[in-house]
């Protein structure tokens, strides 16, 4: 049996360090952009205007490291304009800029701006048009949102523009308050190479040994997720049947990887369905979705066509939830990525509860809280300096992980069938589909679900920081009461105290199991429950529900026999006066009457207690005494 719990140990440790791993995966890839660049914010330069459209033409070689570009772009004015400004790094050169056909002119500053000079001052509501040609070496500007590397031998670029990378390789307003309504992406490149990007494929065209491939995107989209890829691909397709309304499954892999790609996307289907029934339709159901295999060891989730570095069951189902949660409904700033993270990380778990059954996803439960509370600190929800450290905005611990078990949290809070309506309809708001949402946007839809009042929830476990440690001691002072004392500490200061309902599971000695859920309000509360065998251990979150660490349970026997013996409460069954009757060497400190709910009624440090108010029904004395606690159950008639 030694070498047996030995292997299966080492078995389970194995799993718990896979699951981690993988999260760690997902987080290089998506934080590695823009680490140079991490001074940048949204600039307040661009914040005047509101882009409709975008053209994106690109000249590129994967064996060379350089791009030619030109972009077009359709913007009204949101308050009268002379100039317009557009993130473009320093290293890139413009050559040249026209508006109507005309040229105009335009300077490039140190701060990565492209500043350009309208023809004529443009008033607030009106749009206009300018195309913006420019070339130069995008990877050597240092932060790895434009790559060039290779794979079986075989040139391959790819880019990555989240959070800050997009400015390295086109000019666009690099914010999370504007979407561009529409794009057309043509990417011409060596015409033995297979191009990729957003939306539908309209056309190809080969002309000189160049092929230009034309993609049109036609849905409301942030600058970070518009992506390309080019070098050697084959390509497959599946069909997702979307009642009736069927779109393809289109995947970009390398030849070598063809027929592993094969097989393991085949469960793309399942989890689109599952997403599909849990969350309402796919968001880009008139183009596609997809995957193109990239360079990277994760994934990234670009509208409509994912890039994977490999095709683990994992990534794949949390680059396709993100098309939900962080591309239909993108968080509306950095503090709120786990809106984008969280969820995706979440989904990955409904993805093995569906498909491997609970024991596995209470295995993924809790290899996430051993994530979690690997430290101490850090909340859920990012201050204005975290946003300055891609590390932190991308952290595998708060931003992915605790977001994720705050949502497992969140739906048992609130019972299956409100927290999925809350998320649908979160999902569904006009004013957030196809848009930016901040936590408070989700809150409000939660608590519009669940009549529930969330905001002691949310400033426990997403705004501030750490998580709690319980002690619960039991005592079984009759055949058919148990009594449970819970006690908490927090493990950073910013957390008074955790409110949660806290899971326990009572034993029996002949394998009888009840579960109980404990409101956690205070520390030091004491709950009563109604208990038809005899209880011989107590588990406290024996499925892992709850994000915790260090408890402890001890069982309260101390004195029990002699305050049996030494303690007399009559009558029984009562009508109004109780009377507590003990020995001389027992002082009693006081007593508290409980509902068989176990609400407090009232308390007394008297010995004759007036009853006479109280309704018809099971009541629970708890008496305190120099030599503990003593319970009796009472009727009252």
């Amino acid at each position: 049996m030694t070498r047996f719990f030995i292997i299966l140990f080492l078995f389970l440790s194995s799993i718990l360090k896979t699951n981690a791993q993988k999260t760690i995966n997902i987080v290089e890839a998506e934080a590695k952009s823009a680490a140079s660049k991490i001074h940048f914010k949204a600039n307040p330069n661009t914040s005047n205007y509101d882009i409709t459209y975008h053209k994106l033409e690109f000249t590129v070689d994967p064996a060379i490291t350089n791009i030619t570009g030109k972009v077009t772009t359709t913007f009204t004015a949101l308050s009268n304009l002379s100039t317009v400004t557009f993130d473009l790094d320093d290293n890139l050169t413009v050559t040249s800029v026209t508006q109507n056909g005309n040229s105009v002119s335009f300077t490039q500053n140190s701060n990565d701006e492209l500043v350009i000079t309208l023809e004529n001052s443009l008033n607030q509501g009106n749009s206009t048009s300018v195309s913006i040609s420019y070339n130069g070496n995008p990877k050597s500007s240092g932060f790895g949102s434009f790559e060039f590397n290779n794979h079986n031998g075989t040139p391959i670029l790819w880019t990555l523009s989240e959070p800050y990378g997009a400015l390295g390789w086109w000019p666009c307003k690099q914010d999370l308050n504007d979407k561009i309504d529409e794009i057309d992406v043509y990417i011409t490149a060596p015409e033995q190479y297979t191009s990729v990007s957003n939306g539908l494929q309209q056309s190809t065209i080969i002309n000189a040994g160049q092929k230009t491939t034309h993609f049109k995107h036609q849905y409301p989209i942030p600058a970070y997720l518009i992506a390309i890829a080019v070098t050697n691909y084959q390509t497959y397709s599946q069909t997702v049947s979307n009642n009736g309304n069927p779109f393809p499954i289109v995947n970009y892999v390398y030849p070598e990887s063809f027929t592993s790609a094969q097989n393991s996307t085949e469960v793309t289907i399942d989890i689109m369905n599952l997403f599909i029934d849990l969350f309402g339709k796919y968001p880009f159901e008139n183009e596609k979705y997809g995957h193109a295999q990239f360079g990277w060891g994760g994934g990234m989730e670009h509208t409509t066509v994912s890039f994977m570095g490999s095709f683990n069951r994992n990534l794949i189902a949390h680059e396709l939830a993100h098309q939900w949660f962080g591309n239909k409904v993108t968080c509306g700033s950095w503090k709120d990525i786990w809106l984008n993270e969280g969820f995706a990380t979440y989904l990955s778990g409904l993805t093995v509860e569906h498909l491997d059954g609970e024991t596995s996803f209470k295995s993924w439960r809790n290899a996430t809280i051993n994530s979690v509370t690997s430290a101490t600190d850090g909340a859920v929800y990012l201050s204005d300096i975290d946003t300055t450290s891609v590390g932190r905005i991308f952290n595998g611990r708060l931003s992915y992980n605790k977001g994720a078990m705050v949502l497992h949290m969140l739906r048992k809070k609130l019972g299956d069938t409100n927290f999925f309506k809350g998320l649908k309809n979160y999902l569904s708001d006009a004013n957030l589909a196809y848009g930016y949402a901040k936590t408070t946007d989700l809150i409000a839809h939660l608590e519009a679900a669940s009549n529930l009042d969330l905001e002691e929830f949310f400033n426990d476990w997403v705004y501030n920081q750490g998580y709690p440690s319980y002690n619960l001691a039991w005592n079984q002072t009759s055949t058919n009461i148990i009594q449970i004392e819970l006690n908490q500490t927090q493990s950073h200061n910013s957390v008074s105290f955790f409110e949660a309902n806290v899971p326990i599971r009572l034993q029996g000695s002949n394998n009888e199991v009840l579960d109980v859920i404990l409101n956690n309000t205070n520390s030091n509360q004491t709950f009563i429950e109604n208990v038809n065998f005899t209880v011989n251990s107590v588990g406290l979150d024996p499925d892992f529900h709850l994000i915790s660490k260090n408890n402890s349970i001890t069982l309260s026997l101390e004195n029990t026999s002699y305050l049996l013996k030494n303690i007399e409460v009559f009558p029984n069954p009562i009508n109004d006066i109780l009377t507590i009757k003990t020995s001389k060497n027992i002082s009693i400190n006081k007593t508290i009457i409980y509902s068989s709910l176990g609400k407090e009624i009232l308390k007394s440090n008297k010995n004759k207690i007036n009853l006479s108010q109280l309704s018809t029904g099971i009541y629970f004395i708890k008496i305190q005494t120099d030599y503990g606690e003593f319970f009796k159950k009472v009727a009252k008639n």
